[in-house]
């Protein structure tokens, strides 16, 4: 599976079709708001995960390889794949995480 999938939702992403969409793929869907310069580090998920953002932007950092994420944009991150997550939006940023 590709690390980026860019455009894999339409504009203004709404949360349903995503969470429609992942639980097509065994995922669930859950939904984290983070203040400007909120930082989530060194995590370790114990299953494969996805992330996408609904509104602003992130920047995600995978085995050392780092990516910015806007709305549509979905990020596969692997089973026992050390990341880290950051909002590098000026607002708040509402992003949407599920493991499988």
């Amino acid at each position: 599976m590709e690390l980026v999938t860019r455009g894999k939702f339409p504009r203004p992403v709404q949360r349903e079709a995503v969470a429609s969409d992942w639980q097509r793929r065994g995922f669930d869907c859950r939904l984290f708001v983070d203040r400007p310069g909120q930082e989530w580090n060194g995590f370790i998920p114990r299953s494969n995960e996805l992330v996408t953002v609904l509104e602003g932007r992130l920047e995600c950092t995978v085995r050392e390889q780092t990516v910015r994420l806007e709305a549509g944009v979905e990020l596969f991150i692997a089973r026992d794949a050390v990341h880290s997550v950051k909002n590098v939006h000026g607002g708040t940023t509402r992003w949407l995480f599920g493991y499988d």
